[in-house]
């Protein structure tokens, strides 16, 4: 036991004496601001960017006001987002902005400014607070920034923003007619279709409608049955209208046989 004890203590010892005599430690324990902002630039180039972050922490205040400043809030900033750190990114990307508001980089900061909180939007199940706040934030740089180069990717994200909010708000209105609430089910889809009419998941849309209708009609009761089945048909024929090679086609096919079935008994039975 004693001799593992030793073998551990010497690997921590040589691991600590092997990383406090490290270029990188040797380089962070310096006052020497020039040899750090080489080593800073050359991290960042290779892609260290955790290590290329602490030295530009470290020489920003020595070069504030200085033609390096810029570059250096800059890559600052960047390698908070090239680590996943996208609160930080954000925070300084808007501190560049601030700061350099003449900068030449000036699009670039905002829309990367924009990209982080991009990068913050969640699965749409969750809480979509930074989805909405990153939507607003690449709208402005689109606004501001219309000719920048970085416009059709912002605009990428904005789309891809909006189809994940859409998709939020159908699977809550898909949710009533999981749980049987058949009416809400039919009321909520409709006013997804009305407040979406251009949204990617439309065609799901028509086609709970269609299923919590016909769970409605079929078990109606006789003096409203016909009436329902009927109204059946009318959504059959929407969805066929804008989807004629819907991948419901099967499912909508086999109830509608029943469905005219019972609306020919209906219609012979009833006065």
């Amino acid at each position: 036991m004693q001799q593992f004890c030793n073998h551990v203590a010497f690997i921590f010892l040589a691991t600590f004496l092997f990383t406090a005599c490290s270029p990188y430690q040797k380089v962070l324990n310096s006052t020497d601001m020039s040899a750090k902002y080489k080593a800073a630039e050359e991290y960042y180039r290779s892609g260290d960017y955790r290590r290329a972050n602490r030295l530009f922490e470290q020489i920003m205040p020595a070069y504030r006001g200085k033609p390096q400043s810029q570059r250096i809030v800059f890559f600052f900033a960047n390698t908070y987002f090239e680590t996943k750190d996208y609160y930080l990114a954000a925070y300084q990307f808007e501190s560049f902005v601030s700061s350099f508001p003449n900068s030449d980089r000036i699009d670039e900061a905002n829309f990367m400014a924009a990209k982080s909180y991009y990068m913050l939007s969640p699965l749409f199940s969750l809480d979509q607070s930074n989805t909405i706040e990153a939507m607003d934030k690449l709208q402005i740089f689109i606004d501001n920034y219309p000719n920048s180069s970085f416009v059709a990717e912002a605009n990428t994200y904005v789309q891809e923003l909006q189809t994940k909010l859409e998709k939020k708000d159908f699977e809550i209105a898909k949710q009533y007619h999981t749980i049987r609430d058949y009416k809400a089910a039919i009321k909520a889809m409709d006013n997804f279709i009305r407040g979406y009419p251009g949204t990617p998941f439309r065609e799901d849309a028509i086609y709970y409608k269609f299923l919590s209708s016909y769970e409605i009609a079929v078990n109606s009761i006789i003096t409203k049955k016909l009436e329902r089945l009927k109204g059946l048909e009318q959504i059959q024929s929407t969805l066929l209208r804008y989807y004629p090679e819907t991948l419901y086609l099967d499912e909508i096919d086999k109830k509608m046989k029943r469905v005219s079935k019972e609306i020919a008994l209906l219609e012979t039975t009833q006065p």
